[in-house]
Formats: structure tokens, sequence, C-alpha cells
């Protein structure tokens, strides 16, 4: 047959398993009580063997029956929005790792990072965006990317684009459109009077097996390498103990200055005795629903990086770019204490690595790592 006539008859049986996913899916809601109690999920479920076990990517400690699990996976990135309808978000308090950015109009967006945790709620999810694609790649080889949809205006923010390039479209890319119900659903109740675009939810668990089911996707791929070969972790280390920890209580920044800027500034205000950040968003205590619990952190990173506009020509607004790969300014928290340096990310699939002044590797502290990227020049007090 005509290769012309197999591309058209591929592309015409993917868009209509597409739509009848979508329409399932637009329609069903889920429950996922059946499911095996996450890794950790702040309730108290977690196995309660002694914790020995580092998490590769934040360092904290686990059991050995917690490793067992998260060492049959590979790590999965989720693009988690933060507009104002979409709080509280779920899952949040869950991640390995936050990067936060700004997706348009001053609006900013999560890529959270799962691994060793899995919780059984995660949302609400939405579109990719070049640059966390970018900070996705330094986390080993072909992560697993859960989003829905994404950027795909031809030009330099064409995230859909991209994906099919690095040669993850229908492999370790999980979007929502190519992933049928239930790994995704909408539950218009979980938030109620909220848009529908803030409605959709998805269980790490269910993303996990699909992908080792489907796509031949565990801790290994089809080829037998291990999503970890050639892939370095950051360095860590322990709390400071209490004597030694410093005294820089609050820290206090915004992403954009526009009108929507009051809703998302940010301050984390440091908690001495756990050794942690508190964060606030938008004058209020940013809530994780699945928990009732503040978010908290214990490594709140800043990283500036240069922002500009893409000019491609989107009609509902501006894609954005930010420069994620090269160096720029960087002020890590930790320990009560103020670190200012730099992050150097060399090429794509390098991790994103924080300096001190003097050029030494920072070791993080045990714990969840946010990242917050702010367009180069942004104050930040301290």
């Amino acid at each position: 047959m005509n290769k012309k006539i197999i591309l058209i008859i591929g592309a015409i049986i993917y868009l209509g398993t597409s739509f009848g996913s979508y329409k399932y899916f637009s329609s069903n809601t889920v429950d996922t009580s059946g499911y095996d109690v996450p890794v950790e999920n702040g309730d108290g479920t977690a196995d309660s063997g002694p914790k020995t076990e580092p998490c590769p990517l934040n360092g904290k400690l686990y059991s050995k029956t917690q490793r067992a699990k998260w060492e049959k996976r590979r790590p999965l990135g989720v693009m988690v929005q933060n507009n104002t309808e979409a709080r509280p978000q779920s899952g949040v308090s869950s991640a390995d790792v936050v990067h936060e950015a700004v997706a348009e109009g001053g609006i900013t967006r999560f890529l959270l990072m799962y691994y060793c945790e899995e919780p059984k709620i995660v949302g609400s999810v939405r579109s990719a965006r070049i640059y966390f694609i970018r900070l996705l790649q330094g986390f080993g080889n072909l992560p697993l990317y859960a989003h829905v949809g994404g950027a795909n205006t031809p030009g330099p923010a064409d995230a859909l684009g991209e994906i099919k390039k690095l040669g993850w479209f229908g492999y370790n890319d999980l979007d929502q459109f190519a992933v049928p119900f239930p790994n995704y659903w909408r539950d218009y109740d979980r938030l109620p009077g909220r848009a529908t675009e803030h409605t959709v939810y998805t269980n790490t668990q269910k993303l996990w097996d699909y992908a080792a089911k489907n796509r031949d996707l565990t801790q290994v791929d089809e080829d037998g390498e291990a999503w970890d070969e050639g892939w370095k972790p950051w360095k860590f280390t322990d709390d400071a103990k209490e004597g030694s920890r410093g005294d820089v209580a609050k820290i206090n920044y915004g992403f954009w200055s526009n009108s929507l800027g009051s809703d998302y500034t940010v301050q984390w205000t440091y908690d001495a005795t756990s050794n942690s950040y508190r964060r606030t968003n938008g004058g209020e205590a940013h809530i994780d629903k699945n928990t009732e619990k503040q978010l908290e952190s214990k490594n709140i990173i800043i990283v500036f990086a240069d922002e500009s506009v893409a000019n491609d020509g989107y009609e509902h607004g501006e894609h954005l770019l930010y420069d994620v790969i090269g160096t720029d300014d960087a002020i890590i928290f930790q320990n009560g204490t103020a670190i200012e340096g730099e992050w150097k990310k060399t090429k794509a699939t390098d991790m994103m690595r924080f300096y001190d002044s003097n050029g030494k590797e920072i070791e993080l502290v045990r714990g969840q790592v946010w990242i917050s990227i702010l367009p180069s020049g942004n104050k930040v007090t301290y």
C-alpha cells in the first residue's frame, strides 16, 4: 500500500480513537478508593519499616518495601494548573520535586515529579509547555510525561511538536488525548463551580501501570535500557542540627506584576522545628486537597531565567519561553539560610544543578525540592 495512504489511514484512526476517548472521558468520573494506599500520602498510612533507603529524586528516606515498589517504574512528570479556580490542587504535597513557572498571563503552572510517592489523585492536569519539557528531560532516559494537550502553534513554543521530535509521542508521552479513561477522568464535584478545564485528574499508579502494559516502559524501556543509565542525581544531606539552623524567616516573591500578580505572589515561612518552609499563595495558605494540609518543602530554590514571548501567532494570548538551558543566578533556601549562587544546565538532558558563589555544588536537604522559575531581574525579599 502507498506510504502516503498508510499515513492518512493511521491519522484517521488516531483522531477517531482520541475523539472517542475524549467523549467517554469527559462524561465519566472514577472511584479511586480501590487503589493501593499511596507510599506516603501525609495521612499516617505510610509503610512503618525503618527509613534507610534514599529516594533518588530528593534524598528523602523510605523503607526497603517502598524502595522495592519504585524500582519497578520510572520518573513521572505531571502538569498541574495553579489558576485560582484550580486551587486547592491535589497531590502537590506528594511530589518529590516541584517546578513552578508562568504558563501564560501571569498564571503559574507546576511540573510535579513523582517516583517515590504515589498519590491517588493528582490535578487538575493541564497542557504541556516546552520549557517544562526541557526540565523533565533532566530526569533520566524517557521520563513519563502526563498532560492534557499542549502548545502546538508552529514556532519556538511548539510543545507537542517537540514531543514528536524527541520520539516521545505514543511512547513515554502520556497525553490524555491518547491515553483512555479511566487513566484520566473529570471530577466536577471535587471543586464545584469551576470551569471545565480545571476538572481533569489522574492517578499515578494508573499511569505507571498503563505505561508498563501498553508502552513497555517500566524501570527499563523496550530495549532493556534503565531509565537511570548514565543519570546523575543531586547531592543530599541530612537536616542541619537545630542549633545550627539559620534565621531567614520569610521568603517573598512574585512572577509578574500585572493585575493578576497578587493572586500569584508567594510567601514561604520557615519553621525551625520541622526545618521546612510553609507556602502561602496569593495571600492564603496553599493547601493540598488530598491532605487538607498546607504545602511545605525542605528546599526552596529560586531560579532566574530569561523570559521572552514566542511571537508564534497564538490567538488566545502569548506563548512564553524561559531559557532553562545554560546558567543564571539562583537563591537556595534551606536550613533557615539563604545561599546566593547560580544554576547550570549545560544541555537539555542534564539535571539543573545549583552552586554556591565559590562554584561548589550545593547539597540539598532530604525532602521535597521546590524550584520556582522567575524572569531574570525579578525581586526576591528575605
